[in-house]
């Protein structure tokens, strides 16, 4: 079996937008059939659901969560001169899109994203953040025949990024968030767990947690753990309390964000796990973004639910950063919250 490195390497180099994650499902499914004790189905949307068979059957039905699909872009519309226009699927900004390297389309066109030259702006666009409407991918086409011939409107577009090991055990790569959670996930289903569980590798978390809530329905748990990762913004000048997470602090286990107030037993359970266990552990500085969790927690009669999440800079970017003993961290408080919650 792969490592645990070379799984997320893997993950993180295949391109999988919101609704298109097919490349990412079928690695997934690739490696789950070389594994015993897993059975799994995937659902009209796209969901995968992971039956995981366990040392004993567990008191209470509990799924973890993590979701395929990675922030991009789409093709509206082509130029007349072979230039793309593009609206982004999930939340990009801008700012961190334009003079990207990207590909298009299953055959992965090269191409990168221009925007007007800043000698030709006038003094009111230099003082304004360009939006979408203002970028172009340029795959090097003569004219907008040429373009049609190798790509279709509704293409997705995503980040051309190396996966790059640097600085003190660092990992830098597009789609961290949430390949990490995919990745991890693979892992338990590698491993002989104490208790039966199911895993669910979502679809559509980017674009309003749409996979999530078809899942949690299917699976109808008692007890939800979403993975993922979350925003560190522990760069210069962001004061302490402005930077949400950082990373070397371990897992961060959230009370609240701006899509749920989560269960407040197993958040105080994973912060017992991890003093127990000498597992680094921290939580938000502050209530911002949100994750599956906020679908899932809500779904039929209420599911009782936590985030682990890793702290990740340059979220949503094609360069996200992660430390990998932060992610070590992850993977044993999410394997001991298994064990304890399957028991409560």
């Amino acid at each position: 079996m792969n490592d645990f490195k070379e799984i997320l390497k893997d993950l993180c180099l295949l391109n999988g937008t919101s609704g298109d994650e097919d490349f990412v499902r079928e690695y997934i499914c690739g490696y789950l059939d070389g594994l015993n004790g897993c059975e799994y189905k995937a659902d009209p949307l796209g969901n995968l659901i992971v039956y995981k068979k366990g040392k004993k059957r567990s008191e209470n039905k509990v799924m973890v969560s993590a979701h395929m699909d990675e922030v991009g872009m789409i093709v509206t519309s082509v130029k007349q001169d072979g230039t793309l226009t593009v609206s982004p699927v999930g939340g990009i900004d801008a700012r961190v899109a334009a003079g990207r390297g990207v590909t298009v389309g299953e055959k992965r066109i090269n191409g990168v994203i221009g925007s007007k030259a800043v000698h030709n702006m006038s003094s009111e666009e230099k003082k304004t953040a360009p939006k979408f409407s203002d970028l172009y991918v340029d795959i090097g086409a003569a004219d907008k025949d040429e373009a049609l011939k190798h790509i279709y409107i509704g293409d997705r577009v995503c980040f051309d990024s190396e996966y790059i090991e640097f600085g003190d055990g660092l990992i830098k790569s597009k789609a961290i968030d949430d390949r990490f959670g995919c990745a991890l996930l693979l892992s338990l289903a590698g491993k002989e767990l104490e208790y039966d569980c199911i895993l669910t590798f979502t679809v559509q978390e980017e674009v309003g947690l749409r996979g999530a809530k078809t899942a949690a329905y299917t699976v109808n748990p008692d007890f939800a753990i979403v993975i993922e990762a979350t925003t560190a913004a522990d760069i210069p000048l962001c004061s302490d309390e402005k930077r949400c997470s950082a990373l070397d602090r371990g897992a961060v286990v959230s009370y609240m964000d701006k899509a749920s107030i989560y269960d407040k037993e197993m958040y105080n359970i994973s912060m017992e796990i991890a003093k127990v266990h000498n597992i680094k552990w921290q939580t938000k500085s502050i209530v911002a973004g949100g994750n599956d969790a906020g679908a899932i927690h809500i779904s039929r009669g209420g599911i009782r639910t936590l985030a682990i999440s890793a702290p990740c800079r340059y979220l949503h970017s094609p360069c996200c950063v992660v430390k990998y003993n932060d992610l070590t961290e992850i993977r044993k408080l999410t394997e001991l919250m298994i064990e304890k919650v399957c028991g409560l």
